[in-house]
């Protein structure tokens, strides 16, 4: 497991996960989000995020972070 705590945000990830590669992202207060599929950068069940955390998560992806 990995987690990332950036801009009011807790993005966490599972190595081994089911498919399509995605993220768990909880708010500053630990209260689940959504997750978020990285290959297309869109929620999964119907949420969706924020410019602010796709903008982190793309940030995050060319760094080599996750």
């Amino acid at each position: 497991m990995g987690r990332i705590r950036r801009n009011g945000y807790v993005i966490e990830w599972f190595i081994g996960d089911h498919d399509p590669r995605h993220v768990h992202v909880y708010d500053a207060k630990g209260r689940f989000m959504g997750r978020l599929n990285l290959n297309t950068l869109t929620g999964h069940e119907g949420w969706n995020p924020d410019k602010k955390l796709l903008k982190l998560v793309s940030e995050l992806q060319k760094q080599g972070r996750l």
